[in-house]
């Protein structure tokens, strides 16, 4: 299967959308999207993604664990995620509050990728 997949510029980018006035922009100073983004290129190149939503799930992971911002990782997360899921053909109507805590939960460890992409197929199935 033939995925669209995000760039680190894309990425940043994303990450720029959600800062707010005052917050602290530009990546953290020991972390890059390109080291997050080689967790999810390492999962296709063994086989570890069977469809969009795995991909998304790698995605919004690779970037809520890695931190590579200053701020905003988690809401850049959900936008990553989003962006996959609709640069890929897929759409999932989201609940503010469900989503921030699934984010949450997969920024501290709580929720690996496998969960969150069955997540992802519940809701939109």
């Amino acid at each position: 299967m033939t995925f669209v997949l995000l760039s680190p510029e894309l990425v940043e980018a994303l990450h720029a959308s959600v800062l707010n006035p005052g917050e602290l922009a530009g990546r953290a100073r020991d972390k890059s999207p390109e080291g997050a983004l080689a967790r999810v290129d390492n999962r296709l190149a063994y086989g570890m993604v069977a469809d969009v939503f795995d991909l998304a799930a790698a995605y919004a992971v690779a970037v809520a664990r890695g931190h590579c911002f200053n701020d905003g990782n988690k809401r850049t997360s959900f936008r990553t995620m989003n962006a996959t899921l609709a640069l890929n053909g897929a759409r999932v109507g989201w609940n503010t509050e469900e989503v921030g805590q699934i984010i949450i939960r997969c920024a501290q460890g709580m929720m690996e990728d496998g969960d969150l992409a069955d997540w992802l197929r519940e809701k939109a199935g």
